[in-house]
């Protein structure tokens, strides 16, 4: 359930976007388009499969094939490739990175208000709260150390003696009373609860400033320039479909989900479902008032002055050029 943080690309900008945008001649009428997920088939993607599931993308004239993603699949590397025509964007690193390799694709719209990103305990004295644990070792990817670290370095203090690496095995954090980790608030903390039989201590980094957008719809500006009504058409069935994956029936989306990935059983679904909405990783900011997948300009200008300022990015990158506000309306 964990998909990679990073999943960019300069190896993109060299693939160039020959095959981006690419005219699509419509089939009965109905517009193609290849969506990729950034992983496997899981409710965190419940709104694309529940738009697809209910028919939304087809009443909106698109037919959209969903390509479950996975380890080996890099989506910038798909959409500059034309493997694919949209696809997710996990973090908001990526359309940044993308910016930085001259590849022009764009977020159009961020369902994740919120990146689901944690730091995660067992429950113990000494660690209350982000600030208990400079010092302490924590086991994090190799992504996570050119993503989210600096900006725990800068705001905590962290140092890079803390680093231990990560290999997405929950093995050795169950086994050390001591251990801290990353993870996703949707899926770590669920298993460690069910195999360990403890309830982890969970520190949702956007709970503590991390600014940063998730689950991006991400689009070729060739498309944005050519197929401007079928980017608008996806954009509006997948925010309807996400409203109704919520606070409607999921169960359309689910059936598909567990279809393409049998091993999401119903209570691991449930419990991310209940986690989104709890969490407000959909429903927050600027989308409690202007709907599901809204992005201000504000909000990326604070993450790209945050990063530039711990050194991810340089100074002068045109980080406007990573996302458009076209396609969300009342957006300020």
């Amino acid at each position: 359930m964990r998909r990679g943080l990073f999943g960019t690309l300069l190896l993109a900008a060299a693939l160039g976007l020959t095959a981006c945008g690419r005219s699509q001649a419509p089939t009965h009428g109905l517009i193609p388009i290849r969506f990729v997920t950034d992983w496997k088939a899981q409710p965190e993607q419940g709104g694309y499969y529940e738009a697809l599931a209910e028919g939304l993308y087809r009443k909106h004239g698109l037919q959209v094939k969903i390509i479950e993603g996975g380890p080996s699949v890099n989506v910038p590397q798909m959409l500059a490739g034309g493997a694919a025509d949209f696809g997710i964007g996990s973090n908001a690193f990526i359309p940044l990175n993308l910016v930085r390799a001259g590849v022009p694709i764009r977020a159009v719209m961020a369902v994740f208000q919120k990146d689901p990103q944690v730091l995660i305990t067992h429950p113990r004295q000494d660690v209350k709260r982000l600030a208990d644990m400079k010092g302490k070792p924590i086991m994090v990817s190799d992504a996570t150390v050119a993503t989210f670290w600096p900006w725990l370095k800068a705001k905590y203090g962290f140092s890079d003696r803390q680093i231990r690496k990560y290999a997405f095995n929950l093995a050795p954090f169950l086994a050390d009373p001591t251990a801290i980790q990353e993870g996703y608030v949707t899926s770590e903390p669920y298993t460690i609860e069910r195999r360990g039989h403890f309830k982890p201590q969970v520190f949702l980094l956007a709970d503590h400033g991390y600014p940063g957008y998730a689950n991006m719809v991400l689009v070729p500006q060739s498309w944005i320039d050519r197929h401007p009504a079928a980017v608008q058409a996806f954009v509006d069935a997948t925010r309807q479909g996400w409203h109704d994956y919520l606070y409607g029936n999921p169960a359309p989306a689910n059936a598909l989900i567990r279809k393409s990935n049998p091993e999401m059983t119903t209570a691991m679904i449930a419990q991310s479902i209940a986690k989104m909405k709890s969490y407000g990783l959909v429903i927050s900011g600027a989308a409690a008032k202007d709907g599901i997948g809204a992005m201000t300009n504000r909000r990326w200008k604070t993450f790209y002055d945050m990063m530039r300022d711990v050194g991810v990015y340089a100074s002068g990158l045109d980080y406007r050029k990573a996302y458009t506000l076209r396609f969300l309306k009342h957006t300020p």
